[in-house]
Parts: C-alpha cells; structure tokens; sequence
C-alpha cells in the first residue's frame, strides 16, 4: 500500500465528508475508498473513523492522525512546489486575516520580523474574529483558533493556544470559586458568540474525563478581549485563549481557575484555499509563523504559572 496515496485518500474522505464524495472528487469507485481506509486503519492498528449510515465523524486517533496528515501532505507539496520554482525568494503581497486579539498579540511583531527578513513582500491584512470566506475575499491565507471552517479548504497546524477559565479577585470573593464544571451552574459566565460550542463550555480532567456543561450569564459579545474586560470588571468568568487571558492574570486582574479542568488547548491553523501552486510569500510566512510560535511566542506552550493567592472566600 503507497501510504501517501492512502494518506490523501483518507484526508478527501474527511473533507468531503463521505467515502462517495471522496470517490468522485478522486475519480475513483466508492468502495476501492473504502478500501484503502480500511486497509490503512488495519495497517496503524486504530480506528480513525466512526461509520454510520448517515454520516462519518472522525475518533480522537483519527483527528490527531488528519492533522498530521495535512501539515505532512502540505510538506510535500510545498516541497515539490519548490523544488520547481525558479525564483523561491517571497516576494509580491500577502493578503491575509486573522482574530482580532491573535492578530495585535502575536501576529503583529511575526509580521514585522518577516518582513525585515524579506522586504520585497508587501502584507495586506484584515483582522476580523469571524470566518472570511477566502476566495469571494480574495485573501491568501487564513490564521484560525480552533475552529477551520469549510473542510474545502487546506488546515496546516501551525500551534497551540490554552484555554483558560477566569475571574476577577471581587466576584470570586463575592460568588465563591467553582471547584467543578457542574459549579457553573451557579456562576455568571460571559459568553462567546463564536464558540463551537455554542453556550457550552467543555473541559477535560488530567485523568482524561471529558464533560460539557451549559453556561449562561449577562453578557453574550462577538469578542474575546471585551469579555475578558468584563471579567475583570468583576461581571462573571469567562472562557478565552491564554494570548487573552494571561496578561490580565499576570497584573492581578484576573485569576485562573478549575485549573485541574481545563478545557481542551486550541489548535492554531494556517489555512489557504488550495495547497497547489502557493507563492513564496506564502510558504515562506506559514513557515516563519510556525517557527515563531513555537520560539518567539514561548506563551503559547508554557507551564501554567501559580496564580496569585485566592481572596478569602
């Protein structure tokens, strides 16, 4: 079995959703689709995919395999792309979008250590927390949190950001520190409008226990650092990434916790319309944002710090 040939199979199959759409956008009979995933699942000795007559849906090893297995195809493209372009050098513009707080924090001085490195490319970006279609906006590039949007798009994974639980010193004092998830019943907790989840906050115990729990609270926003804002004027907790969370942390204003619950970390993806044909320019930044993240940006991968002494409760 050619295993990237049955490493694209099974990235198209999730993608499109089916084994017939995969089938037909590889020009290839449905059941020899199935087949090469069946063979691959029995080649890693896993199940990647949940099988039933209405839908597909990936298992926890087949969603830590697909990643992998679109950072390790977009490698190879990348590769060959290279290997065949005359002038490799990044040049022209980089249109590109990326989260409001993501993009002030962390993209701001990548962009700038970039282009000192390269001063023939020009970067056009728009900051924005919702999911731009790439192609009617005629953008480059994408740098999602989380979530990646159409699985027609290619998601190279790039990061990691923690999800983090906080509130102000006051309103723990006042209201109380939850000790478990099921405590957010009892809390104000500020809301995101473009969670995933919806109005659900999902955590995982470090002996791996999953549980999701409704939360609801007087403040419902579109952004993360307004509600964090709120947090620390002493509104409720809320539930954002650490590039957020961890200033406020670190000056007081906030303090972490269900620090043995923390939700699920959140991947940061580079994300294009198509791996064929990309640019210098855009090879050239997805590798140099992935590098920066994981150097420059050490934030996003540390050690949770002790938070400050509790008030009294």
């Amino acid at each position: 079995m050619d295993r990237i040939e049955a490493m694209t199979i099974f990235t198209k199959v999730v993608e499109q959703g089916s084994f017939a759409a995969a089938a037909e956008s590889l020009n290839r009979s449905t059941s020899a689709v199935s087949r090469q995933v069946a063979q691959l699942e029995a080649l890693l000795d896993a199940r990647l995919l949940h099988r039933t007559t209405r839908r597909l849906s990936l298992t926890e090893n087949g969603r830590a395999y697909y990643e992998r297995c679109v950072q390790l195809l977009a490698d190879i493209a990348e590769a060959e792309e290279l290997a065949g372009a005359r002038d490799p050098t990044p040049r022209g513009t980089l249109r590109l979008t990326a989260p409001i707080s993501f993009g002030v924090s962390h993209l701001a001085p990548a962009i700038a250590a970039y282009l000192a490195r390269y001063p023939a490319v020009r970067v056009d970006v728009a900051l924005s927390d919702r999911q731009v279609d790439l192609v009617e906006e005629g953008l480059d590039l994408a740098i999602r949190v989380g979530e990646v949007g159409s699985q027609t798009l290619v998601a190279r994974p790039i990061g990691e950001a923690r999800l983090m639980i906080a509130a102000a010193p006051a309103y723990l004092a006042a209201n109380g520190e939850p000790r478990h998830p099921d405590d957010l019943a009892q809390h104000a907790c500020l809301t995101y409008a473009y969670a995933s989840e919806g109005l659900n906050w999902v955590f995982r115990s470090a002996a791996g226990e999953r549980i999701k729990v409704p939360v609801r609270g007087p403040a419902h926003a579109n952004n993360g650092p307004l509600l964090a804002e709120l947090a620390a004027q002493g509104l409720g907790l809320t539930s954002a990434p650490d590039f957020i969370l961890q200033p406020l942390i670190d000056s007081g204003r906030l303090l972490e916790v269900l620090g043995d619950w923390r939700p699920q970390p959140l991947t940061i993806y580079a994300v294009y319309p198509t791996r064929r044909h990309l640019s210098a320019a855009v090879r050239g930044f997805v590798g140099h944002l992935r590098d920066w993240l994981s150097n420059a940006c050490p934030e996003s991968k540390r050690t949770p710090r002790l938070t400050p002494e509790r008030p009294p409760i």
